[in-house]
């Protein structure tokens, strides 16, 4: 269970840091000309959908049993890994 929980921890943990990234990501958006602008904006948009969607495959995680834990883990891991990919993207993008 120990694991369960760390897990849940630390993926929350993480999930939090990308939303103050995506946070600065479009202040910094904000501040580009039109066309740029609109670029960026999509993009964060993006990074929006796909951290609310692993957000609530978190939340489904911390609500299943035991038994079902690890299959929805894997779903999770999946979500994560591409928010991740999407976050680097877009933090090269705007550095």
């Amino acid at each position: 269970m120990k694991s369960r929980e760390a897990y849940e921890e630390k993926l929350q943990a993480q999930l939090d840091e990308w939303e103050a990234e995506i946070n600065r990501l479009k202040a910094r958006a904000d501040q580009e000309k039109a066309d740029a602008k609109i670029d960026s904006q999509k993009k964060i948009e993006e990074l929006r959908s796909k951290h609310q969607d692993t957000s609530k495959k978190l939340d489904e995680l911390k609500a299943a049993s035991s038994e079902a834990w690890e299959d929805i883990k894997s779903g999770v891991e999946n979500s994560r890994v591409s928010l991740e990919q999407s976050m680097r993207s877009a933090a090269s993008r705007f550095h």
